[in-house]
């Protein structure tokens, strides 16, 4: 298949014992030499089927097999290769194993990858085995009832890793009538592109650009926003010959192009990093422009393809490559990364528990938290994405709601295929139970109301007899909301939420209410009655953040459980800037606390009063001059509430 000399860059020692005077076999060793594992796995059949029988021969079928991903075949020679010799290489346990699951005979697969495990404990690949013994239940769990559809521009050869630029969705394919390539004997890839048309389809394919395309391999072409510039990988290859490392292994190599006044794109040039002595491939632009993800067996790697990351500068140039660490990385294959708005990864791995080949993982929110020593939460995608075969190259584009991946499953038309579906909206659930704060008593028929960042409310419910409530498919990814619950004889509570940006999880937020006994009279400070937190701002700034508003909305509450008192606004400044300056400033604060009282809690104007003060009464020593951190001078922002009327 294709795509697996893409991935699979590694060599494979080649010795045959006791049969050296044989033409076939020489003749075969020659074509695996070269990785002709097509033409490797026809002459080696032969010579299996006059009946003769070695370690070599079989562990040689079982590759040719293998590395062309006919699991089928390849887990026939590879189980008399380990039935019957027993001084084999452990990385055949976990080759067969990959057979097995690829044939969905998982009982012997776990059995294998156990037996791999035992003889390997210090590889990835076995810790992560170990540590997740019910991986195939969690995959089920977090499988989706997805509708995929197999795109109509599919042929009957090989095409994968598509992405989208303009109205085209682009994406590699062997369908070509150029020479085939000896590895499986399909003609060398090009990048194709196909127009999306109104209903959503996509048609009319055709070769992306003639500068881009050689008469090599060309794939994964990956843009910045700007859509001027784009990095896609290549064959190392010299004067229309193929370059080839001391292994004769050809290696794959990222290049940029600029797109030019005629809009063909030119000026190519290949990336700093490359070498020719390992692959450098299938690169992905995040959706900021400044981040270059890409997969490479380059020194440092811990398996056979490595996931790696560089900053694209402001001028455009690259950094050096950095990798992602242990923690994702394996001894196996992890390759095709893909980065979406929210900062999820998602990457194809062999290496982590899976349903059999190259499945498809993410991690949610990795841009923002990547750190190289961090542990990870790896997420399987489950089916139907996923499948006993290989499944890589995800792409989505969170505009239009489409996804892409591409799979050799056995319903596609060809070797490999581009499926597409449509990403479900990502909202989650939430949660909780409401208590009594001091005796830790469930509270029932509670009333809880869910409101957006807004202050719009979403829903509304009240705790059933065991204090529960649930709001479900209410919080969009990513949003912030704020809960809160009330009940006669309590003060009312509230607490800021964020929706995480993973639909499958689902969010859990208990609430604890106190028993109202608190006195208010003329002079109280609702500050200190209510042990509110101070109403903070933010530097020079005189609107309400978001950790403000929780605890206006308990002011909020008093005001309308009192309906007959009234409150005086007192705001502070630091005393950074001038005085008059300080004092205009908490002017306008105190305008945006009384503004968002009245507004937001529907108050009665004439029930407020109130004044800016400036930084004439500071709450510490950080007056002018005085050297204070930003806490500190928090603490000075501020604004109390004073009942002046009961």
């Amino acid at each position: 298949m294709t795509k697996r000399n893409i991935i699979s860059l590694f060599v494979i020692a080649l010795t045959f014992s006791g049969f050296a005077q044989d033409k076939a076999i020489k003749k075969a060793t020659k074509k695996y030499e070269k990785f002709s594992y097509v033409k490797t796995s026809e002459v080696l059949l032969e010579v299996a089927e006059k009946g003769f029988e070695s370690k070599d021969l079989f562990q040689k079928l079982g590759d040719s097999f293998y590395f062309n991903n006919k699991m089928e075949d390849a887990s026939k020679w590879y189980g008399k290769l380990l039935n019957i010799y027993s001084d084999v290489d452990v990385e055949y346990y976990y080759r067969y194993a990959q057979t097995l699951k690829a044939t969905k005979n998982y009982n012997d697969a776990d059995k294998w990858m156990q037996k791999f495990a035992e003889a390997k404990s210090s590889d990835l690949r076995s810790k992560s085995f170990v540590s997740q013994p019910n991986y195939l239940n969690n995959i089920e769990r977090l499988s989706e009832d997805l509708e995929i559809k197999n795109l109509d521009i599919n042929s009957k050869y090989s095409d994968f890793g598509s992405n989208q630029y303009k109205n085209q969705l682009l994406f590699a394919s062997s369908r070509g009538d150029g020479r085939n390539y000896k590895w499986n004997n399909q003609p060398f890839l090009d990048v194709y592109a196909a127009i999306r048309q109104e209903d959503g389809s996509y048609t009319n394919v055709k070769s992306f650009d003639n500068a881009v395309n050689t008469k090599f391999h060309e794939s994964t072409p990956s843009f910045l926003p700007t859509e001027d510039i784009m990095y896609f990988t290549r064959n190392n290859y010299f004067r229309n010959q193929l370059k080839r490392d001391d292994e004769g292994i050809n290696r794959l190599q990222m290049f940029r192009a600029k797109l030019q006044d005629d809009k063909t794109w030119g000026n190519i040039k290949p990336v700093h990093f490359n070498s020719a002595s390992y692959s450098v491939a299938h690169p992905s632009v995040n959706t900021t422009g400044t981040k270059l993800y890409f997969a490479s067996d380059m020194p440092g790697s811990i398996g056979n393809s490595d996931l790696y990351v560089v900053d694209i500068k402001q001028d455009g140039s690259l950094g050096e490559p950095i990798n992602l660490s242990a923690t994702i990385n394996t001894e196996g294959q992890e390759t095709f990364p893909y980065v979406n708005s929210h900062g999820d990864l998602y990457f194809a791995s062999n290496g982590h528990p899976g349903l059999g080949g190259l499945d498809i993982f993410v991690i949610r929110g990795f841009e923002q938290s990547f750190d190289g020593n961090k542990s990870y939460s790896i997420e399987n995608l489950g089916r139907p994405i996923n499948s006993s075969m290989d499944d890589f190259g995800y792409y989505e584009n969170l505009k239009t709601m489409e996804g892409f991946f591409t799979s050799n499953r056995a319903s596609g038309k060809g070797d490999d295929d581009i499926y597409s579906f449509k990403v479900p909206e990502c909202l989650q659930n939430m949660s909780g139970v409401i208590y009594d704060k001091k005796s830790n008593k469930i509270l029932a028929n509670a009333n809880v109301v869910l409101f957006n960042a807004q202050g719009n409310k979403v829903s509304e419910t009240v705790s059933n007899a065991e204090g529960n409530y649930s709001f479900s498919g209410l919080l969009k990814c990513q949003e912030q909301y704020s809960l809160r619950a009330s009940k006669e004889l309590y003060l009312t509570a509230e607490h800021r939420v964020y929706a995480t940006n993973n639909r499958k999880e689902d969010l859990t937020q208990n609430m604890y209410l106190e028993i109202d006994d608190v006195a208010i009279t003329q002079g109280t400070n609702l500050r200190e009655a209510l042990n509110l937190n101070p109403i903070y701002f933010d530097f020079d700034k005189a609107n309400i953040r978001a950790d403000a508003e929780i605890e206006l909305q308990k002011v909020i509450a008093v005001l309308k459980k009192y309906p007959n008192i009234k409150i005086d606004v007192r705001s502070h400044t630091d005393s950074r800037a001038t005085k008059n300056y300080n004092l205009e400033l908490s002017s306008r604060r105190n305008v945006s606390t009384i503004d968002y009282i009245i507004k937001v809690g529907n108050i009665s104007a004439d029930r407020l009063t109130g004044k800016g003060y400036g930084e004439s009464q500071l709450t510490n020593k950080c007056s002018d001059g005085v050297p204070c951190s930003e806490e500190e001078h928090q603490l000075n922002r501020r604004s109390d509430f004073i009942v002046m009327a009961n």
